[in-house]
This record gives structure tokens, sequence and C-alpha cells, in this order.
């Protein structure tokens, strides 16, 4: 494992707090709403079926970033979205696909599964999702209404998502696509999820459940 320095952070740091003030950025007035994408149709939510086990990656994960972790309850479960604020979804989802280089676990750390925030500009799917939710919680959206999600993708391998949470249902940012689609329309199975109750996680249902989700 590679040990990060102040130094080594820097870089990152200018980028991502730029980053975060062009999402800002994107919050319009009234008079140019007109211009941002139109909100999705509503649909049904994923709803959890009982406890799960965490990802142990996860797990170690929140030892070392327990303010990515951290659940209050008296945020909102749900976003209300708004044309503007689907804009800046969209967005982040595609920038941060776009600025993160695709490597496994394996390649990059030489273990199966760490989760971490692509700090050095590479990472696997956990590791876009987790920066993506970074970014929307520095845009204003309550943390609580994004949870981390392990699914079965097309090749059948675990791999883990982010759904939003919203009051037109459920919508998943994935590193595989810049399209954000509701849950049932991404053609995965859903297995897990962060509980928005505690530091725990829920079944969506999947009958199998991988024990990492190391691939790109």
């Amino acid at each position: 494992m590679r040990s990060r320095t102040r130094t080594d952070l820097k870089p990152f740091a200018a980028a991502s707090a730029l980053a975060c003030a062009a999402l800002l950025a994107l919050w319009p007035s009234a008079a140019s709403a007109q211009s941002y994408a139109a909100l999705p149709q509503a649909s049904a939510a994923a709803v959890p079926v009982g406890d799960a086990r965490p990802i142990a990656a996860w797990v170690t994960f929140c030892q070392t970033y327990a303010a990515e972790c951290a659940l209050d309850p008296g945020e909102s479960s749900l976003v209300a979205l708004t044309p503007a604020l689907w804009s800046v979804v969209v967005s982040v989802n595609k920038r941060v696909n776009k600025s993160v280089r695709a490597m496994t676990d394996m390649d990059h750390w030489s273990v199966p599964d760490r989760w971490d925030l692509a700090e050095d500009g590479a990472g696997d799917c956990e590791d876009y999702q987790l920066l993506k939710r970074k970014m929307l919680v520095a845009a204003g959206l309550p943390r609580r209404a994004m949870r981390m999600t392990v699914v079965i993708d097309e090749k059948g391998e675990g791999h883990a998502v982010l759904t939003l949470m919203t009051d037109r249902g459920d919508y998943i940012l994935d590193n595989k696509t810049g399209d954000v689609l509701p849950w049932y329309r991404t053609g995965y199975t859903f297995i897990k999820r962060e509980s928005q109750g505690n530091l725990a996680w829920v079944s969506l249902g999947g009958v199998t459940s991988p024990v990492t989700t190391a691939n790109r």
C-alpha cells in the first residue's frame, strides 16, 4: 500500500475544489431554469427487504474516511428533484466518469478490493461513485439520500453504483454510462445498499451477494 503525503494530495485537492466550484456555478437563476434538462419520468423506488452484511472494504473505508460515511438522521432521505438539480447530477456523473482513469484494485493497490476516493486520479467502480457523492454533497445534496449500492452486473460480477433517492424514484449513477437511469432499467441485479437509518446495510432482495466489488 502506497503511503500518501500531503504533497501527493495537493493536486487532487485543488482539482476537486475547482470541480466543486464549477458544479455550484451550475445552479441557475429563475430566468435560466428552462435551459436545464427536463426531469425524468417518475418511477418506483427500490424497497429494502431486510438487513445485509456490509462489504468488508466499505468497513475499512469508513474507518479511514469517517465523514464520508457519517449519517445525519435529520437530513432528508429524499432529494426533491428540480430541472436544475437534475442537470447537476447528470453533470457530476459524466464529469467523474471522464476524469477518473479506470484501474482495478489489484492493479492499483495489489489488493482484491479497496474503497477510496480516486485521490490519485485512478480507481474502480466504487471509487468513482464515492467521489461523485462527495462532489454532490459539496453541491448541497443530502448524503443520506445517496447510498452506495452493490449489484451483479451484466458480466455476472460484483459492481458498485450510487443510488440517488428522489421524490421521483431511485436513480443510479454508474461509471459504465453517462446516463443516470432508474434502478430497474440498468439491467443489474440489486443486492444491497447502505442503510438510510444507521451505519449498516440493507438487502434489496438479490440472491447472490458478492464479497467484493473489484471490477472497473
